[in-house]
């Protein structure tokens, strides 16, 4: 067990302190200028003390009113949160688990073994495990060779595009969604950063079509768009698979079955 130190104790403080100053609903500044003015009434309360100190409990007043205020909008705001917290960790999950099962199939032509003698929600959980293999040995295979051997007329087809295309403004709709202000910063940033590899990607497939329309210069914009797109889907199973293992993969409910159906 490691050993708490007044470093770490600090750390923590300081990491509190910034959350609490970030959730609140009150500009930083306009504390700052309620203190300072306070300061500078106390240093020069000898030049009429009266009114100083008059003003002094004002600003006193007014800063202790503010504060009660901003941590009323705050634990309102915070509880809110917390009723719709599950629905939107879901509503994540649903979309990073099609977002993997569509570029295993629509790019890689991922195609499991099915065995009828399993449940569905077994055959589920076996086609889960096989996907997240592949797209593991993906990751690890680097951006150069992540495309190899895949359909070309496939990949860069118009449905391919229009899919991406769909799924980052699915995504882009969560990222700017009322409460994502109270996700995690690390989970935002995975998730823009999704958002621009996939739209990034409609743009690799827009080049390598470049090629139908100037046939003269068809092997250049064909190997501009291979290029581009190795980088942006190596980068986008990369991401997946770290939402994945932060729990943000979630199949879809089945109903119980009471039997198999042939």
């Amino acid at each position: 067990m490691s050993k708490q130190t007044p470093a770490n104790d600090v750390i923590k403080i300081k990491h509190r302190l910034t959350a609490v100053l970030s959730r609140s609903e009150i500009p930083l500044v306009v504390y700052l200028v309620i203190f300072l003015t306070m300061a500078l009434l106390w240093i020069f309360q000898t030049i009429h003390e009266e009114l100083t100190l008059g003003l002094f409990t004002e600003l006193l007043g007014a800063a202790f009113t503010l504060f009660i205020i901003d941590t009323l909008l705050v634990r309102a705001k915070s509880k809110r949160w917390k009723m719709v917290r599950t629905h939107v960790d879901y509503l994540i999950a649903r979309n990073v688990n099609r977002l993997r099962d569509g570029i295993a199939t629509r790019v890689f032509g991922f195609n499991p073994g099915i065995d009828v003698a399993l449940s569905q929600t077994a055959m589920i959980k076996v086609i889960r495990g096989q996907r997240a293999e592949l797209l593991n040995k993906l990751e690890r295979s680097g951006e150069s060779d992540v495309l190899h051997g895949v359909d070309e007329r496939t990949v860069f087809s118009e449905d391919v595009y229009t899919y991406f295309n769909e799924k980052a403004d699915d995504l882009w709709e969560i990222i700017n969604m009322k409460y994502s202000e109270y996700m995690e910063p690390e989970l935002v940033s995975l998730l823009m950063r999704l958002h621009t590899q996939m739209k990034d990607t409609c743009a690799h497939i827009r080049q390598y079509r470049k090629g139908e329309i100037f046939s003269q210069s068809e092997a250049h914009y064909h190997q501009v768009g291979r290029l581009g797109l190795s980088v942006s889907m190596h980068e986008i199973i990369r991401i997946l698979n770290t939402l994945k293992e932060n729990g943000y993969s979630e199949p879809p409910s089945l109903a119980q079955s009471n039997g198999s159906h042939h």
